[in-house]
């Protein structure tokens, strides 16, 4: 005879607490909802313990030892001896505690919710079933269940990748040292970040990227200009091909490509996407698709009849700030006192290499392909008057699509010292709409990098 699980009635459950997840379960909890997260690893996900806070550590580190270098070209002496001891400290110490997630359950329970540590999946509607260490729990939801997964690493079925001690991209953020040399599968945004910092401090770096550019959901110019920069610095890149078979023996990893050649290396970086699991996470259970690359969501982000979902697993950018942004939206309806809709017109994004790139909106190709009548504007940030004073690493641009039958931007690229920052203002431009008329009607401070964009409005004009 078997006993029936019993069911925990509660308000709402959350499913995974990244940062959309915790903070809409502290918003529904704080609205005096009973709200239960179900999270299977660390509160918070993996923003502050393996992505955005860490690794940007990690660059700032770098990043230093750059300029350190940069020294004697335009301020006397620098010797420069790196040392991955610090960064190891700082990301251990400072941003994860030791990979600690206490802060964040305290913070979670402090605004009146409750954490379940198991893994979450939907078994019906409102209905959740947990696996935790202790035996199952089943949770009723009475007003909502909120989906926040995230991704996991998306590992390719290479010949010989599995069972090797290859890296992705947490086991790259707990490094105790910086290895001798690396090879990295995959030329977007994380592979490159690793790449740049990893080589700054001395690793010997060759990166492997299937597609025929790195960063390759920017603009080409802005590859252009971070492939250029991995040149200078002696970064590898080979495009173009892929690994068709990986062995590891006696402390080395070597890959072979299907182009014919190998590269060996001490460590592998596997950093070739994301991906949530909806099987796993009983979708189906609610109608929906599970062997769908996303979950479908409305501009409400109701996905079925009482279920929301936010963040990565929505497809609308694998980015924190979306998934706040999701959060906020999806709490306010959940609530009934919210009108807002989801607008993705203007998702800005960043990627952290030196130089760094901004963007936001469209790209040209993808403002062309909508069937849009596109101009474009473009300036050199190093011809300017803040790039010339900057001089070494003063290389990016700000390049300019239009809208040209409205005469507002649909997307910005902003690449360069400080590119995420000079973003800003590209980025209220898109998403307020404003004309491009208006653009040139403003003052822009001198001399500064975002002065320029003056100059890529003028570019604009002549196009």
């Amino acid at each position: 005879m078997t006993t029936e699980t019993p069911v925990e009635p509660v308000d709402v459950v959350v499913i995974g607490t990244g940062p959309g997840g915790e903070d809409a379960a502290a918003r529904l909890a704080r609205a005096g909802l009973d709200v239960v997260a179900v999270e299977a690893r660390l509160v918070g996900g993996e923003c502050p313990y393996y992505g955005c806070i860490p690794t940007k550590m990690m660059v700032r580190a770098a990043d230093a030892l750059a300029e350190a270098r940069r020294v004697a070209t335009i301020a006397g002496r620098a010797d420069v001896h790196p040392d991955w001891e610090p960064v190891a400290r700082r990301i251990r110490d400072e941003a994860t505690t030791g990979w600690d997630d206490t802060a964040a359950v305290e913070r979670l329970e402090s605004a009146g919710g409750r954490l379940v540590r198991g893994r979450g999946r939907l078994a019906g509607p409102g209905e959740v079933v947990v696996t935790t260490a202790d035996g199952e729990r089943r949770l009723r939801a009475r007003r909502a269940v909120v989906l926040n997964p995230g991704t996991e690493p998306l590992v390719p079925p290479v010949d010989g990748l599995a069972g090797t001690p290859y890296w992705t991209n947490r086991e790259a953020v707990e490094a105790a040292e910086a290895p001798a040399s690396l090879t990295v599968l995959g030329g977007g945004a994380i592979g490159c970040e690793l790449a740049q910092v990893f080589a700054r401090f001395g690793t010997a770096v060759e990166v492997i990227e299937a597609g025929e550019r790195i960063v390759a959901a920017d603009e080409p110019e802005a590859s252009d200009l971070v492939a250029a920069r991995f040149a200078a610095e002696g970064i590898g890149v080979r495009t173009g091909t892929s690994a068709r078979r990986v062995s590891y023996d006696d402390g080395s990893f070597v890959v072979d490509l299907d182009d014919g050649t190998q590269v060996a290396s001490e460590r592998l970086l596997v950093a070739t996407g994301r991906r949530t699991d909806l099987a796993a996470l009983g979708v189906a259970s609610v109608g929906l698709d599970e062997h769908a690359r996303t979950i479908a969501v409305d501009d409400r982000l109701r996905a079925a009849e009482g279920v929301w979902a936010i963040g990565d697993a929505t497809g609308h950018g694998a980015f924190t700030h979306v998934s706040m942004y999701q959060a906020r939206i999806a709490v306010a309806d959940i609530l009934g006192d919210g009108d807002e809709r989801a607008d993705y017109r203007a998702v800005p994004h960043v990627t952290f290499t030196d130089p760094e790139v901004g963007a936001v909106g469209l790209t040209e190709a993808a403002a062309r392909d909508a069937g849009l009548t596109v101009r474009t504007g473009v300036t050199d940030l190093a011809a300017s008057s803040r790039g010339f004073v900057h001089g070494p690493g003063n290389e990016g641009l700000i390049k300019l699509v239009e809208d040209a039958d409205r005469g507002v931007l649909v997307g910005a690229t902003a690449a360069g010292p400080a590119g995420g920052e000079i973003l800003a203002v590209l980025t209220l431009a898109v998403h307020a709409q404003v004309p491009t008329a208006q653009l040139r009607r403003m003052i822009y401070a001198y001399p500064t990098f975002h002065r320029a964009i003056e100059s890529a409005l003028a570019d604009l004009d002549e196009d």
